[in-house]
């Protein structure tokens, strides 16, 4: 997809808010620090559109990017380490849980981890909620830069034992330094939309 047009519509915490012009929208999940707001950006070819902080846990709402005018990106707070109360904490996955579950326009959850280690339980967790909900999920695997090329097929594997992957979800090797990954994310994004 040649992407011309990118902006940030809206962050919501509730359902009222979300956009409603029925288009189709991908969430966005991941440990905070993961790397979805670089993803996002090597996307949609900006710098900073999606803000990429070095304090995890910066996102704390579901944030609308408008794509094209023709789709959205939800980037959704990261899960894992952020510095937030116990309160907090219950308040977004409630919040993420409500739109991952209730969304009609929802076609698929972009799950990033990190292809250098093996998922964390907590990315364990995700993609077993996403599976008991038949969420389609597409697993980019990122920071591919920091792995020797020949490497990359051993990463691959650990990620998909260690998540237990369904055969139909696609795990695509990703880096936002290179553009790695880029065009073959979007062909599968295109397929789902």
């Amino acid at each position: 997809m040649k992407v011309t047009s990118a902006e940030i519509v809206i962050s919501a915490v509730k359902p009222e808010q979300y956009p409603n012009d029925h288009l189709p929208e991908f969430a966005l999940a991941g440990r905070s620090n993961v790397g979805k707001s670089s993803f996002i950006n090597k996307m949609i070819n900006r710098k900073n559109l999606a803000r990429t902080s070095s304090k995890p846990g910066k996102t704390q709402t579901l944030n609308f990017f408008l794509i094209n005018e023709s789709l959205y990106f939800v980037d959704v707070p990261g899960y894992g380490f952020a510095k937030v109360s116990k309160k907090e904490r219950e308040a977004w996955g409630k919040m993420i849980e409500t739109y991952l579950t209730t969304r009609e326009q929802l076609r698929a959850v972009v799950l990033i981890v990190d292809l250098r280690h093996a998922p964390t339980n907590d990315d364990v967790m995700m993609y077993e909620f996403l599976k008991h909900y038949e969420i389609p999920t597409v697993i980019i695997a990122t920071k591919a830069d920091k792995i020797p090329r020949g490497k990359w097929q051993k990463h691959v594997k650990v990620v998909r034992e260690t998540l237990n992957v369904v055969e139909k979800d696609p795990v695509i090797i990703f880096s936002s330094e290179t553009g790695e990954g880029k065009d073959k994310a979007w062909a599968v994004l295109e397929q789902l939309m």
